[in-house]
């Protein structure tokens, strides 16, 4: 009863948040004008500034902002207690994530859609955007090499998730033309695309289709990068309105409509306990079997700040106020509708990543087997053989296997077939971190515009009219949508295509079939090609090692994301602070979002330094992001008391060259 009791608490804490302190921040301090001109219609482009119905919006920001963060995040953070992750999870995502997200949107649209790092070049200075751009940059790329080796994960792990994910394609397109030519009541094509979508997924596993999921999960990481990436590349390129927008609405849809039947299934879990495993028919009953507070798990960091960090995407996230300035302020038709996309979509994140806490430290003891067992364990014995150490639960096979196992067991309570429960958590888990992925290529693409933007300069390199002159000069060859892509795509291949740090063998190694002896000791079943060597051994190492190369970047994520976060509440500041409006609310978050990730990573430093093999990779980058990070801060505090009143310049209109 006490998991339902926390369900229902965290639902009423997010309504009762959002009609009183949302709504005050919408009237009292931004002031929302639903008279006032937006971007998408003055810009209207019909490719990247495109008025959009709220609801759709709405689709798009949720799924773009969630992606695996809230499961993969409080997964993990549990291991502290179930407690200081709820909190964080309820606090943070009321005081601070939401504010972050709806303080960047809007401040974004009222600066012709700028990127917030371009809106840090006016409200600050033109040094300070460009330290801005460059941390998107670092961040955004970490994002691309990690999330195809995120999906290709999920994909192995969960192989009837692949034809429902991929189906979704086809159908976002043909929802897209259809609203976009006819421009139909959205009913008629919500409900078609969910059905056609929950077919798909009842049916992707069966028969012949469940021969090509068995087939493509077999593919190499390194396939799936490259398909995905590839496929990112046209998202990020074709018109928001063909792709990116329905395909993120009706995952909303599909994802919403999980996240509800796992709410029901608590619920009669909660009342009647869950699905009998046993021939006797006997209900378990739902009960939190994790510890409320655990100081010192095995090998675990310290909870503060290490909590802060784990948990971002759910609590607090810098990534969001990417997804805010770089694609929803694009598209958002009524000043009033930044509300609900961007207060509102954090705080439904905010209640994705409760549900995700209770399906890990209750879902779990109605049932689950430990990793590379078939013995199904109940109670804490199912959650204790998940969450031993922290080297067992922090992998993303381990975290995501918890929620989708706890959440199915939710499901399985009001009679959903194991099968299904699973096929659909998986779904629910590759869809967002397609969802990130291609969303995240798409706002490289801005920053990369706006990067090169600042080299080509005022003049050089323009003609009459002020457009790029075509030309070889690769900051010019930036400025354009196609060339910005592209580079943004064959960076994030490159970086992923690496190997995976201590892999156990060399590229060198394959090629000549000498593989260290406890290598083959321990594979004996190694195919005939990884041992002649050759080319048959280099496509052996290439298919099994290459495609892991973000885990390199991956332990600088959480800090960087958070530190973001903090950096984009101090462009809010400065944009409140020039109008004189009041920033007490803003400014305490943001002290709190600048110190506790610089606290983490120069707590991780050390213990970096101290490796064997040092990432120095790691290291140099961490390092570098701290000295932007002073030097920002700097920058800021001398101009802090000199522009109070002083409204910045306003935002230029953009140069449209390669952007429709």
């Amino acid at each position: 009863m006490s998991t339902l009791l926390i369900a229902v608490g965290a639902m009423v804490a997010y309504l009762v948040a959002y009609h009183t302190y949302g709504r005050w921040l919408a009237r009292k301090i931004f002031r929302l004008d639903p008279l006032a001109g937006v971007p998408s219609v003055e810009l209207n482009d019909d490719c990247d500034f495109v008025p959009t119905n709220k609801s759709v919006l709405f689709g798009h920001h949720f799924t773009s902002i969630a992606g695996t963060g809230p499961i993969v995040g409080p997964a993990i953070a549990v291991m502290w207690g179930w407690l200081p992750a709820l909190v964080w999870v309820l606090l943070g995502s009321i005081l601070v994530g939401a504010v972050h997200d709806f303080g960047s949107l809007v401040v974004s649209i009222r600066s012709r859609g700028q990127t917030v790092g371009d809106v840090a070049g006016r409200v600050l200075n033109r040094r300070v955007r460009m330290l801005f751009l460059l941390i998107l940059f670092m961040a955004l790329t970490i994002v691309l090499a990690i999330f195809g080796l995120v999906i290709a994960t999920v994909f192995k792990q969960y192989p009837a998730s692949i034809i429902p994910c991929l189906v979704q394609i086809p159908i976002a397109v043909a929802i897209g033309m259809w609203l976009h030519r006819k421009n139909v009541n959205l009913l008629i094509p919500s409900i078609l695309a969910l059905v056609a979508m929950y077919v798909s997924l009842i049916h992707g596993n069966d028969g012949f289709l469940g021969s090509i999921n068995q087939a493509m999960s077999q593919w190499s990481v390194i396939t799936w990068v490259l398909l995905l990436l590839i496929y990112s590349y046209v998202a990020s390129v074709l018109p928001v309105w063909l792709l990116l927008q329905p395909r993120d609405y009706i995952n909303s849809l599909q994802l919403i409509t999980a996240l509800g039947l796992v709410v029901v299934g608590l619920v009669v879990a909660g009342l009647f306990g869950g699905a009998p495993i046993e021939a006797s028919g006997k209900r378990i009953p739902l009960e939190i079997v994790a510890p409320m507070i655990r100081m010192d798990p095995v090998g675990a960091p310290s909870v503060i700040p290490f909590l802060f960090i784990t948990i971002a995407c759910g609590a607090c996230s810098g990534f969001h106020c990417l997804v805010s300035s770089g694609t929803s302020s694009k598209q958002i038709k009524n000043e009033s509708d930044a509300l609900f996309v961007g207060y509102g979509s954090m705080l439904a994140e905010g209640f994705l990543a409760t549900i995700v806490i209770l399906a890990c430290v209750a879902g779990l003891g109605l049932g689950a087997s430990a990793v590379g067992s078939t013995d199904v364990l109940t109670g804490a014995d199912a959650f204790n053989a998940r969450y031993a150490t922290w080297a067992s639960a922090k992998g993303l096979g381990p975290t995501v296997g918890a929620f989708v196992d706890g959440s199915a067991n939710f499901l399985k309570a009001i009679a959903v077939p194991s099968q299904i429960a699973v096929a659909i958590m998986g779904v629910l888990v590759a869809s967002f971190a397609g969802t990130t992925l291609d969303t995240a290529c798409r706002l490289q693409r801005y920053v990369i515009q706006e990067l090169a933007a600042t080299f080509v300069g005022d003049q050089a390199d323009r003609d009459k009219l002020g457009k790029p002159k075509r030309s070889f000069n690769p900051m010019v060859w930036l400025t354009n949508k196609h060339g910005a892509t592209i580079f943004a795509v064959t960076l994030g291949v490159i970086i992923a295509a690496l190997p995976a740090p201590q892999t156990p063998v060399t590229f060198a190694e394959s090629i000549t079939g000498n593989l260290p002896a406890d290598y083959v000791a321990a594979n004996s079943d190694l195919p005939t090609a990884a041992t002649a060597g050759g080319l048959g051994g280099a496509a052996w190492w290439l298919t099994t090692f290459a495609g892991k190369g973000g885990l390199i970047l991956w332990p600088l994520f959480g800090a960087t994301n958070q530190l973001l976060a903090g950096l984009a509440f101090l462009v809010i500041s400065f944009f409140l602070w020039r109008r004189r409006v009041p920033v007490w609310f803003i400014v305490i978050p943001m002290i709190f979002m600048l110190i506790v990730p610089a606290w983490a990573m120069l707590s991780e430093l050390p213990g970096w330094l101290s490796e064997d093999n040092p990432n120095w990779v790691v290291i140099g980058v961490g390092i570098a992001t701290l000295v932007l990070e002073a030097w920002m801060l700097i920058e800021a505090a001398i101009l802090w008391p000199r522009v109070r009143g002083i409204l910045e310049t306003p935002a230029a209109v953009p140069n449209r060259e390669g952007n429709a």
